[in-house]
């Protein structure tokens, strides 16, 4: 596998402000997530005058992750399908009237505890449909080798929101008397928010750098081939595996952050939002540390270590919940967030190619956030049946058991290859076939199978590099995929593997790699006979129908 670097050096974490497209989009998202989490804070508080239960206060934050846990996968599959301009207006659209309703709602009066989650739920079904289309137009707005510094300041804009939307939340709901009124207004500014948003995209003039000659494929076939991709693919596993677990741990911060800030620091929605200020001035600083701390570790490094810092934090508001202790400790837990989150983005964007991209963004989010929403609504539960001291040392003690999984899932994130589309005429480096009869896009399945001669001195090498051609083929549309030895010619090995239809034949040679190609490159190698490999395309022979007697 070819491992050669195709980035070219970057002069600075700032040069994809250079950009006009990027830096108008990343100043639209940064007064749309400040809206955002001057409503998450407002929505918070609000709670905690609505109801004095753990699980509920805890469960707001399952609603905001539990969408998309939900919709992760299809919203990254719809943005692989269709136009992404489109997709954007809608759902911003969406969070816009949405939000609209729930100031409307709570200024009235009319809200209540259930009615509040169940608002907030719908607002953050339209941020899970955005999200993924929201991320993977980056790449279309700066160069592949600019990426991680665009993820970095991403980073960075979104905690600059984070550290200033939570005290902007929570005083806007202190300089009213009513936390009613407060809160009503919070959302109305929320709701202008998404307007930034929406300016941007309405005034954008898109041009995809990914394009697919094949016809579209349906939505359920999406979202089957980005989950039969993350299953072949190593990196994206790791991604998954970490994140979830991560993230499973460290929502107790989020979760119970409200819980410990009116039980134990008692200054009010204006020392919450600080609380919460500091945990997104940490991810700041955190954010514009990246490029340099990704230039000097590598990702399970800084994933690990953010871990213990996680730990630190969370000890921390066990046991010494005051409002001096709590600061430090929080602003300690706000870089590692950032730290984590940044990592584990780039991971993922720069170990994917463009077909699947919105999709593995979407299962990504969709992994990390259900994480946030699975934990929050546990250690919420725990904390209510036991103490919350208790329920943030269980999360603690969880986030360093997850440090021993470190060795077996890796951050090994193959950026390093060139995924660019390396479509060829033919899959096999041989004239293309005549084809007699040009079969229907949907007739199927396929059935290919691919002859060697191999020298049996070199057949533990054929072997392993065909597995992991193999893989590649599982990867990108193979159902089934075997090697098979014939016992009577001890030089001939035969590839067999099967696509569900001609058109996924075709998709399984658009979405070929450069760095595939290497790796069918070097299986070819192995073959030793004087002409190539012989090749074959089997359509499944049905039987016909029965005539009508």
């Amino acid at each position: 596998m070819t491992t050669t670097s195709h980035r070219s050096p970057v002069d600075s974490i700032w040069q994809p402000l250079r950009r006009p497209l990027f830096r108008n989009r990343l100043i639209a998202s940064a007064i749309s997530n400040i809206g955002s989490w001057m409503q998450d804070t407002a929505g918070a508080w609000l709670m905690t005058a609505l109801t004095t239960s753990p699980f509920l206060l805890a469960s707001m934050q399952t609603a905001a992750s539990l969408p998309v846990l939900l919709l992760g996968l299809p919203a990254g599959a719809t943005a692989d399908l269709l136009d992404r301009r489109r997709l954007l207006l809608f759902w911003g659209g969406w969070m816009l009237v949405v939000a609209i309703g729930l100031s409307i709602l709570t200024l009235s009066g009319w809200v209540a505890a259930w009615s509040l989650l169940l608002l907030t739920f719908l607002l953050n079904v339209g941020t899970a449909m955005n999200a993924p289309t929201w991320q993977a137009i980056v790449p279309e707005l700066v160069p592949r080798e600019e990426l991680p510094e665009a993820i970095a300041l991403n980073s960075a804009a979104f905690n600059v929101a984070r550290a200033v939307g939570p005290a902007l939340g929570g005083l806007g709901v202190a300089l009213f008397t009513s936390v009613l009124m407060g809160a009503s207004v919070v959302f109305a500014l929320n709701a202008a928010s998404f307007c930034a948003v929406l300016i941007f995209i309405y005034r954008w003039k898109r041009a995809p750098w990914f394009t697919s000659a094949l016809p579209a494929e349906r939505l359920l076939g999406s979202m089957r081939s980005g989950l039969r991709y993350t299953r072949f693919a190593p990196a994206m596993r790791a991604v998954l595996v970490r994140a979830f677990l991560q993230t499973f741990c460290v929502s107790s911060m989020w979760a119970l952050l409200v819980v410990v800030a009116q039980q134990n620091v008692r200054r009010g929605a204006w020392g919450y939002g600080m609380l919460m200020g500091c945990i997104g001035a940490g991810a700041v600083v955190g954010a514009l540390l990246q490029s340099r701390i990704r230039r000097r570790y590598p990702a399970d490094g800084v994933v690990s270590t953010a871990a213990i810092g996680f730990m630190v934090t969370l000890l921390i508001m066990a046991w010494l919940p005051s409002f001096g202790a709590l600061l430090p400790a929080l602003f300690l837990g706000g870089m590692a967030w950032t730290s984590t989150t940044s990592s584990l983005n780039v991971c993922v964007q720069l170990s994917v190619p463009a077909w699947v991209q919105a999709r593995s963004l979407g299962l990504y989010q969709m992994v990390f956030q259900g994480g946030m929403a699975i934990g929050s609504a546990i250690w919420g539960a725990l904390a209510e049946h036991t103490t919350t001291p208790f329920a943030l040392t269980v999360a603690a003690a969880g986030l360093a058991g997850s440090l021993t999984l470190t060795r077996r899932f890796p951050l090994t994130a193959d950026t390093g290859l060139n995924l660019a589309p390396g479509r060829l005429a033919h899959a096999l480096s041989r004239a293309a076939p005549q084809v007699m009869i040009e079969p229907n896009p949907e007739d199927g399945p396929v059935l290919i199978s691919v002859t060697f001669r191999i020298d049996p001195a070199r057949a533990a090498e054929f072997i392993q590099a065909a597995h992991e051609l193999g893989r590649v083929r599982r990867r990108d549309g193979a159902v089934r995929w075997d090697l098979f030895h014939d016992p009577f010619d001890p030089a001939r090995y035969v590839e067999t593997y099967v696509v569900e239809s001609w058109l996924d034949r075709q998709r399984q040679i658009e979405r070929f790699t450069v760095a595939d190609h290497d790796i069918r490159n070097r299986v070819m190698a192995f073959h030793v006979g004087e002409t190539p490999p012989v090749v074959t395309r089997l359509l499944l022979a049905r039987r016909p129908a029965a005539s009508p007697r």
